[in-house]
């Protein structure tokens, strides 16, 4: 038997990978991690499934769940939110697993940053406006952030920024990344991105943090900070560019 860490996408049950959603319909275990998950993933789960919400449990009550249905040889369909490879808790459960001896195996889902480009309509990398796109969240209540990581040192490369885990953080991340981006640079917060109840709010980092306070999102929203956001006139990409020599493919 194996543990399945599927990534469930961002929100809309459609988004799943059709990997994830295979497996979520042929294991008779299924844990998932509370309300980030849609109830249609869940519900594509095999009748008489065991279905758990991981939302109220431990660490150590979560990996029970998995040593039992290892126990009884059944396969699990461990579910997260957006893509596992990030902000997932999945890399101390998969810690536990190896010191048991259970296989496990990992599905990667939609990132809600990729929903959240999506929802805007916009490209998070622009020819010589952005390259690099640098993904990280403030601490807040959650662990500490590395020393090398503070949001002053990693806004000096005037990247496109996506925050996780961080809206309520809103007001010291305008104040620290305006010496670097300017006051006027554009902003974009996403709440719960390909949700039925998705907003979208635009603004710049002098602007933004009244219009979130005014919202009232509080929670389960990503932020955006960067030229790309607003940026027409950029260069064209090199890829389709007429001069470039291109090598036809062999059968």
């Amino acid at each position: 038997m194996t543990i399945h860490f599927i990534g469930a996408g961002p929100g809309a049950p459609d988004l799943i990978t059709v990997r994830g959603l295979r497996l979520i319909e042929s294991c008779p275990v299924c844990l998932y991690a509370g309300s980030l998950v849609p109830r249609a993933i869940i519900d594509a789960a095999p009748q008489g499934a065991r279905v758990v919400d991981t939302s109220a449990l431990t660490l150590d009550e979560i990996v029970a769940e998995m040593s039992r249905a290892h126990a009884q040889g059944h396969d699990v369909a461990r579910l997260h939110s957006g893509d596992i490879s990030i902000y997932g808790a999945v890399a101390e459960q998969m810690r536990r697993l190896d010191a048991l001896g259970i296989p496990h195996d990992m599905i990667p889902g939609v990132p809600a940053f990729a929903a959240a480009a999506a929802a805007l309509g916009i490209e998070l990398t622009l020819p010589e406006v952005a390259q690099t796109v640098i993904l990280t969240r403030t601490a807040l209540q959650s662990s500490a952030m590395p020393a090398s990581e503070a949001l002053t040192t990693l806004a000096q490369s005037k990247a496109t920024l996506v925050l996780h885990l961080a809206i309520g953080d809103i007001e010291r991340i305008a104040r620290e990344a305006t010496p670097f981006y300017g006051a006027d640079c554009p902003v974009a917060v996403v709440y719960r991105a390909s949700w039925p109840d998705q907003k979208i709010l635009r603004g710049t980092l002098a602007t933004i943090e009244a219009q979130v306070k005014v919202s009232g999102i509080t929670r389960t929203a990503l932020i955006i900070v960067g030229r790309v956001l607003d940026t027409a006139d950029f260069a064209d990409s090199h890829l389709y560019a007429s001069d470039r020599v291109r090598i036809p493919l062999k059968d």
